[in-house]
């Protein structure tokens, strides 16, 4: 499946569902479904958010518009996901995260790993065949690549292990210290008990 060129990547496979790490742009992979690790508001920001806002054009924003209008007035929930559609992206579907801000002391494993679980649930609804996702908390909310990637993994492999779905997963990170976390914990995922 096109997408990002191999800039290290790594892959897992989970049976049916195939888990890469690759270090690229999440707004030019060609995936069903890119998760965007957004604010609370939904109405853009920094980082990865920003990122995906300025390459999707304005049609994401007046999506997270209408949806600050109607279902979220109070904004997404931290751990929670929604979709939209995706704009000028090349993916079809932008599903939106908020990842615990462990700078302001949400600092629950668990709500990082809901992120990724709720994120998928979303694109399983939509029908999302192939998702790709950024290391949700691991930029300015600081979580730390290592903890990041072990949640990231852990929650992932869960869902698709219960699910059998998307058909492929892929970790598409902005660093190579991210990229490194996210092979080691793949790596360890794969080793034997």
């Amino acid at each position: 499946m096109p997408g990002s060129p191999d800039l290290g990547q790594t892959r897992a496979v989970s049976s049916p569902t195939v888990l890469e790490a690759v270090r690229g742009d999440i707004t030019a992979e060609r995936v069903d479904a890119i998760v965007n690790a957004a604010n609370s508001t939904l109405l853009g920001g920094g980082g990865v958010d920003d990122a995906i806002h300025a390459a999707a054009g304005p049609r994401l924003l007046e999506e997270c518009r209408r949806l600050r209008n109607t279902s979220h007035r109070d904004g997404l929930a931290v751990g929670d996901a929604v979709a939209t559609g995706a704009g000028r992206l090349p993916c079809r579907w932008v599903v939106h995260t908020v990842g615990p801000n462990r700078n302001r002391g949400q600092t629950d494993p668990a709500l990082l790993a809901s992120c990724f679980t709720r994120s998928l649930q979303v694109a399983d609804e939509l029908g999302a065949r192939s998702v790709a996702l950024p290391a949700v908390g691991a930029g300015a909310y600081g979580w730390d690549a290592e903890d990041a990637a072990v949640v990231a993994v852990a929650s992932v492999v869960e869902q698709v292990t219960r699910t059998g779905t998307p058909g492929l997963v892929r970790f598409v990170l902005f660093s190579d210290t991210l990229l490194a976390a996210f092979r080691a914990a793949l790596d360890a995922r794969d080793r034997p008990r």
